[in-house]
């Protein structure tokens, strides 16, 4: 009995079982939910918090939650990050078809949706610094510099990824295909959790 079930469940056989890589990646995912977690956490305990040696009467906390709540540029930039998940799974779909094209092209999508997303980020802080919210001088401006830059590290990591795919996609084509496609699957993964913790994220700090 035992092994008849050791013999129907290969765990490295995408399409029967549980792949142990994408266990792993399940895993880690799951522990980055308990950063993100503490983190937005903690920016929401520090909103409107000055530091303890700085003087209130320089901040004005209204205008600055104004700043962050009006802010057109993080709304565009947040959809163009959701749109890059609907890439991703275009880009999937396109390996598992045996469709190179397709899946070269909506991954290289995704790819500049992310880099688009990581400018505007920057544009982004750029900004916010120069209306005067900094990391030093305000402990609301420290966690959301924090928050928005450990996430955007992420976007970074992820865009380094999906670039390595595509460069290994365009020089070996013939090791992603319709049997072979777990390496691009793990990166949507990766993918769609950064997107996913972006729209929480996003409401946390711009919406509420």
């Amino acid at each position: 009995m035992a092994q008849a079930v050791v013999r129907d469940i290969d765990k490295n056989d995408p399409g029967r079982g549980l792949d142990l890589r994408k266990l792993g990646m399940w895993t880690f995912l799951g522990s980055e939910v308990f950063f993100f977690g503490a983190l937005v956490v903690t920016h929401l305990s520090m909103r409107g918090v000055v530091a303890p040696s700085a003087s209130k009467a320089n901040y004005d906390v209204a205008a600055v939650r104004t700043l962050f709540g009006d802010n057109v540029l993080t709304s565009i930039l947040a959809f163009i990050l959701l749109t890059s998940s609907l890439t991703m799974v275009l880009a999937l779909d396109g390996v598992k078809t045996n469709n190179q094209k397709r899946f070269r092209f909506w991954l290289g999508a995704t790819i500049v949706c992310g880099l688009v997303f990581l400018g505007g980020q920057v544009y982004e802080f750029y900004h916010i610094v120069h209306q005067g919210v900094t990391i030093k001088n305000m402990m609301f401006g420290s966690t959301f510099f924090f928050v928005t830059g450990f996430h955007g590290t992420h976007v970074a990591v992820g865009v380094v990824w999906l670039t390595s795919l595509l460069v290994s996609a365009i020089r070996h084509p013939e090791r992603y295909n319709a049997g072979n496609y777990m390496a691009v699957e793990l990166g949507g993964l990766y993918w769609h959790f950064v997107d996913l913790v972006w729209v929480l994220i996003f409401t946390v700090i711009y919406l509420i």
